[in-house]
């Protein structure tokens, strides 16, 4: 039975669209591997499924984390190839560039940036021999900054950059690259990057020139237009197919 089901890594599959799209690919058949940073996670991975996906430890910014897990796949394949990797690892952060931490800046671009092409290196080798897919997400502030979220689109835009490139440079090779852009998953999101913000800046403190209230309080993260983390992957099918 494993040697004909398709196989798929995903990255960030603790929670949200990662597991949610973890629970959906189980459902239609596949072999699931979900990566989680930390080992408590787990068990959150596979929640709600009929015991299939498969939790892989794998932290996107130890490289070494990235070496073991791709290692461990293999094995767990017994000399199949890996028909998907889905790109999903990310964390958030909101600030006005003036107030930016450069260490919360590096931190973001380690994680969304050069964790995601580590781990994509790390993982080509079992695609390839599949001819598989990588599907890689982004942000639609790839395209549209709003104010103070720079931190978070400045990585997602040069993340998009990087795909454009690997799509070209693997397509003679038959390995598909995609992007996602999906609109954010609920306001859930934006929470932590959000409260962290209204703590630590100056700008959000009594007297700031920013007051919590008249302007901070304008804008909030996405409250619009936003969709459950469960209902993105349902119009995801094309991903898993189309060339």
């Amino acid at each position: 039975m494993e040697s004909t089901r398709r196989s798929v890594l995903i990255t960030g599959a603790s929670s949200g669209i990662g597991r949610a799209t973890a629970l959906r690919l189980e459902r239609n058949g596949w072999r699931v591997f979900a990566a989680v940073r930390k080992a408590s996670d787990a068990e959150a991975s596979a929640g709600g499924s009929s015991g299939a996906i498969e939790a892989i430890q794998l932290d996107v910014t130890d490289r070494e984390s990235i070496t073991g897990a791709a290692r461990e796949v293999t094995a767990r394949l017994g000399g199949r190839g890996l028909d998907g990797l889905f790109n999903n690892a990310g964390i958030g952060s909101i600030s006005p560039v003036e107030y930016t931490s450069l260490d919360k800046l590096r931190e973001v671009f380690e994680v969304n940036l050069f964790g995601q092409i580590a781990t994509i290196q790390a993982f080509l080798p079992l695609i390839r021999a599949a001819r598989g897919r990588i599907i890689n997400t982004g942000s639609v502030g790839d395209h549209l900054t709003p104010p103070f979220g720079g931190p978070l689109s400045s990585p997602k835009a040069a993340f998009a950059s990087m795909s454009a490139a690997l799509r070209l440079e693997l397509r003679s090779q038959g390995i598909a690259v995609c992007g996602s852009n999906p609109v954010p998953s609920t306001r859930r999101l934006w929470r932590r990057p959000w409260a962290e913000w209204r703590t630590s800046s100056p700008l959000c403190r009594p007297r700031g020139r920013l007051c919590t209230r008249r302007r901070c309080g304008a804008w909030r993260g996405p409250s619009q237009g936003t969709s459950t983390p469960e209902a993105l992957p349902k119009s995801w099918r094309k991903w898993w197919s189309a060339r």
